[in-house]
């Protein structure tokens, strides 16, 4: 009996980080003329990834692409300048969507709750003008799909103190690359 071939659309999934970033203008642009619109001429495009480096490999479009969703709320994008501030929240909301099924592809529904809690953490730090985000990407982004965020993300919500998520990356990852990740996030947020 011989090998059968699967009949399903296969996808190819990115390989480098420039096919990361063209994956993303890509399907946005398919998707919407206004996403089209808003992307950055390639010169002016800025395609370093900030959090994807301290997660799996597999995890890595996702959360760039939710981490550029990120950025259209609440700092500079990468590869997006929309006209006005109600197409960035679309496009933002957008990506968001897009990431959660990209690690529904690549990971585990454990994964895409991790990044949905992520998103809806973030949403309330931010509007209650709570420091922390940061940490809360890295734990997240480092922990993912592991079952590992749950004690973390309490004390964040209880007591304001990202500490615990934190440490979380800095135990599953380099100092220096969570160090990088957190300075490059600083520096793109409004």
């Amino acid at each position: 009996m011989g090998t059968r071939k699967s009949t399903g659309r296969s996808r190819l999934l990115p390989t480098s980080t420039a096919d990361l970033w063209d994956t993303i203008a890509d399907e946005a642009g398919r998707e919407s003329k206004l996403w089209t619109a808003a992307l950055r001429a390639r010169e002016n495009q800025e395609r370093e990834p900030v959090f994807s480096p301290l997660a799996e490999q597999r995890y890595g479009l996702g959360i760039e692409t939710i981490y550029e969703g990120y950025l259209l709320h609440y700092g500079t994008s990468r590869l997006f300048a929309p006209e006005d501030g109600d197409t960035a929240l679309l496009l933002g909301d957008y990506l968001y969507a897009h990431g959660l099924v990209r690690i529904e592809q690549a990971g585990t529904v454990e994964a895409v709750n991790d990044l949905a809690e992520l998103i809806a953490l973030c949403a309330y730090l931010r509007a209650e003008g709570i420091g922390g985000d940061g940490a809360v990407w890295a734990g997240t982004a480092t922990m993912l799909g592991g079952g590992a965020l749950d004690d973390a993300r309490s004390s964040l919500r209880l007591d304001n103190d990202p500490g615990p998520l934190e440490r979380l990356a800095r135990a599953a990852a380099a100092d220096a690359a969570v160090d990088a990740a957190l300075a490059a996030h600083r520096s793109r947020l409004r």
